[in-house]
């Protein structure tokens, strides 16, 4: 039985300025458009959440693809992955840094590989072994985020211990989608924390902690600050309580304060089952959102009922 398709984005929870907020805005809306573009023709709902992860990736507004946060040493390292809810194969890297569309290297380890994930050079020379062309660091960096980091590094250590606040910026980006075959899909994708140490890794690329994809259950991408999420394997965590039997929006509600009470944790998620149900929520005090279904389109920078 045909189903009616669901995509659902956002870019990233933190305290997003007045002035940043329809960049945001406008960038979940373009992901949304290019992602609806390939379910209405007939793509699944991996080929969904990719398209419109490659969108985010590619509008500086967000922190993945160009314009992410760099490293402590002024590289920009990219993690992402994809995930079939269908099959639960995977597709994951981490700390690449010459790969401008890292959820495309994901999707070809996802279906061209019998292993799930692949890290730095490695994963680089799967990459390009398989079509994705490299790039040079420099052209993943902008102005702004140079000069992020300078005024970041001039801090003393007391004024740089607000780097996790809310306020603080998390763009890390994500979709989840559902086709008319019933299937549902997950995809994250990220830069990091600002002035991450070489070689870190956050939540968004790990299976069950910044995403998860289960016809059983649901799709799941979160956002925020990682390390509290990566330790409460959070997307798993929420997609279990919907096999469970809670609707998704209470299951959302209930994660961000499950994150906030055991582990001090702040961050935002999104999450839809193949029930076409979905819940969008964040404990920070903005998340850029979007979705869109074949009876309703809405985007917005504050979802939390």
């Amino acid at each position: 039985m045909s189903k009616d398709p669901v995509l659902v984005a956002h870019g990233g929870a933190w305290g997003i300025p007045d002035d940043m907020v329809e960049a945001h805005l406008n960038g979940v809306r373009n992901a949304i458009a290019a992602g609806w573009h390939a379910l209405s023709h007939g793509g699944s709902a991996a080929d969904a959440v990719e398209e419109a992860v490659v969108i985010m990736e590619d509008d500086d507004a967000f922190d993945a693809g160009r314009g992410s946060f760099l490293n402590r040493e002024g590289k920009v390292q990219l993690d992402a992955l994809i995930m079939d809810g269908a099959t639960l194969r995977a597709g994951g890297l981490g700390c690449v840094e010459h790969i401008r569309n890292p959820i495309r290297a994901a999707r070809k380890i996802l279906s061209e590989s019998p292993h799930v994930y692949f890290v730095a050079e490695g994963a680089e020379r799967f990459a390009a072994e398989h079509g994705i062309p490299l790039c040079k660091n420099e052209d993943l960096i902008i102005p702004r985020e140079v000069e992020r980091l300078r005024e970041f590094q001039s801090r003393t250590s007391e004024e740089r211990a607000d780097l996790f606040a809310p306020t603080i910026s998390h763009d890390t980006v994500g979709a989840v989608a559902l086709d008319r075959d019933g299937n549902i899909a997950a995809a994250t994708s990220t830069g990091g924390t600002l002035n991450k140490a070489p070689g870190r890794l956050g939540d968004s690329s790990l299976i069950g902690c910044g995403c998860y994809a289960d016809n059983e259950s649901a799709a799941v991408s979160t956002t925020g600050w990682g390390e509290p999420i990566m330790k409460l394997v959070l997307a798993k965590w929420s997609a279990d309580r919907v096999f469970a039997g809670n609707a998704p929006q209470w299951v959302v509600l209930e994660a961000m304060e499950y994150l906030k009470n055991r582990v001090a944790g702040h961050g935002g998620i999104i999450l839809l089952d193949a029930r076409g149900r979905f819940g969008i929520a964040h404990n920070t005090p903005r998340m850029a959102w979007a979705f869109k279904t074949t009876k309703e389109e809405t985007s917005g920078i504050d979802r939390n009922a």
